[in-house]
């Protein structure tokens, strides 16, 4: 399906990926996207939150259990290089709070999450349960760990589906097996599944505000009329 490519091509896949980060790649590679998704969860831009992850990575900060032996003023100062000044106070003490849950609850392993919890509602709970998490941040992080943990099955983005449904590459969300026809679209475009499920999300993302778009092959952020 050209369409389905060119939802990835134009606006992007995962956005762990975009980051340089491997989630297929082992343990140290999903606590890096552990920290991105905590930061990305965040009331602030993709771009802030992407640049303050390489910040932190530079820094050495590459899984959310190292924070906790980070001073709270180095915290703040890492945050405010990355762009999060209306928010470092606040931040950094989530990630001192985040850091100290996850030692004290799964061995200061992200990986024990989800050997723990292999059913999706487990997970999702456990996560949500997590200092400066909810639904938001969990699915972001669910979404793009498909195939890699046994619980990470959520249902479908709902502005994916929206997307999807715009471009006429869904008939109907409301499909029992609404995921594994994405996962054909995919298939058949030569793309990961997950950046296409991602790519869908951003375009649902880049029409809010936009007045009118045809949809289909000629939707405007697709067909460069935007």
């Amino acid at each position: 399906m050209i369409i389905a490519g060119q939802v990835v091509t134009v606006l992007g896949g995962r956005y762990s990926t975009e980051l340089g980060i491997d989630v297929d790649g082992g343990e140290t590679e999903v606590e890096r996207w552990f920290l991105a998704a905590t930061l990305f969860g965040a009331r602030i831009s993709a771009t802030v939150a992407g640049r303050t992850f390489r910040v932190l990575d530079e820094a050495g900060l590459t899984r959310i259990a190292q924070a906790h032996r980070v001073p709270w003023d180095d915290l703040v100062a890492l945050l405010d290089r990355g762009g999060y000044a209306r928010y470092d106070f606040r931040t950094a003490t989530r990630l001192h709070a985040l850091a100290e849950r996850i030692e004290q609850s799964y061995g200061g392993r992200i990986a024990t999450l989800g050997s723990r919890f292999r059913a999706y509602p487990d997970l999702r709970d456990a996560l949500d349960a997590l200092p400066g998490w909810g639904p938001v941040t969990v699915e972001l992080f669910l979404r793009e760990m498909r195939g890699v943990w046994p619980g990470a099955q959520p249902p479908l983005d709902e502005r994916a589906a929206s997307a999807a449904l715009h471009l006429g590459l869904l008939d109907s969300r409301d499909s029992p097996d609404v995921l594994r026809d994405l996962e054909r679209l995919a298939r058949a475009a030569h793309v990961d599944p997950r950046d296409l499920e991602s790519g869908l999300v951003r375009l649902a993302l880049a029409h809010r505000g936009m007045d009118r778009c045809p949809g289909g092959a000629a939707c405007v952020l697709l067909s460069g009329q935007a």
